[in-house]
């Protein structure tokens, strides 16, 4: 049983909390002990209850969306991808206020006024997180992927690497597009952005900074038939043991709550509305391949920065984190 003092509780404030990332935000917020939300923002949607835009949130938050922001301790931006950086130099945020960006805007270069956003991939970035008052939630393909190779990287075994990795359409967003039509998406799969996806830099700048080679990353991602998950294989060539790797795996991600390493394997399932990475490493001759998988609304957004939240506040990691897979 949680001891809750007041003192503790914090207010926070979601921008764009009529996207998936936000809503998701919602839901878990509106049971975490230590949080209390004061408003939903969004300037399309404003005087809406969220309950009506998401009827799964119906009993869970019935608050009407706003597009006027208030003071708030926590302030979670959900935008499209370059819009946050607009959104603060159009509302200045307290410089005590933690801002958690959801979006691509400071992923690359963090520096944005007087603030210096934090990386935020808890499994590397933990003891810079710790007091954050700004941090940049990593993208889902990134997180999927650098949990997949990190250990390989802190060794330095890394040179070539070749992943594909699939995803459902919530990773697209909430606005409507000719490939997340339902029409086009049943029973359907393609590749998209091949060699050039968004997320390759933001990786590579993480990857580099452990590996002593140079890294080269061809990524081919796809679109899958399904609404939330990513899956994730990597390719790479070694002369370690499967056995050696495993170790290897299980020993870098020792402390980490929310990183699991299985030696059956994996599927989406398993990871579906929960904030954990699963991963399953083959091995056939030299060549080594390392699946991961995880939600990409929750580990891979909304669970990543409330994880981030707690670790910036000093909070237990899992602190409102701790879901059940839908596992049928």
């Amino acid at each position: 049983m949680i001891e809750i003092n007041q003192k503790e509780i914090k207010t926070a404030g979601i921008i764009g909390a009529n996207g998936y990332t936000g809503s998701e935000l919602v839901r878990l917020l509106a049971f975490h002990p230590y949080v209390s939300l004061s408003f939903l923002y969004s300037r399309s949607n404003s005087g809406t209850k969220i309950s009506d835009l998401y009827p799964d949130l119906a009993t869970v938050c019935e608050m009407v969306l706003t597009d006027k922001p208030e003071e708030v301790d926590i302030l979670f931006l959900c935008l499209p991808h370059k819009e946050s950086q607009n959104w603060l130099t159009q509302n200045p945020v307290k410089d005590e206020t933690l801002v958690i960006d959801l979006g691509n805007d400071f992923r690359l270069d963090g520096n944005f006024s007087n603030r210096n956003f934090i990386y935020g991939l808890p499994e590397i970035n933990k003891k810079q997180l710790s007091g954050a008052k700004s941090i940049a939630n990593p993208g889902c393909f990134a997180t999927a992927i650098q949990l997949a190779l990190l250990p390989l990287a802190q060794k330095g075994l890394l040179n070539e690497v070749y992943t594909t990795g699939i995803t459902g359409s919530t990773g697209a967003g909430q606005s409507l597009q000719a490939t997340t039509h339902f029409t086009w998406r049943n029973d359907n799969i393609s590749a998209y952005k091949t060699l050039t996806h968004q997320h390759v830099d933001e990786i590579l700048q993480q990857l580099v900074s452990f590996n002593t080679n140079e890294i080269s990353l061809n990524f081919v991602p796809w679109r899958g038939d399904f609404a939330r998950g990513i899956f994730t294989s990597s390719t790479v060539k070694t002369d370690l043991e499967l056995s050696d790797i495993e170790q290897l795996f299980k020993d870098f991600y020792a402390d980490e709550p929310f990183v699991k390493i299985s030696e059956k394997a994996i599927d989406l399932k398993q990871v579906v509305n929960t904030n954990r990475c699963v991963i399953h490493i083959e091995k056939s001759g030299n060549v080594a391949v390392i699946h991961s998988a995880i939600d990409n609304l929750l580990k891979g957004a909304s669970g990543q920065a409330v994880q981030n939240m707690n670790i910036a506040l000093g909070w237990e990691e899992n602190l409102g984190l701790n879901l059940k897979p839908i596992a049928f």
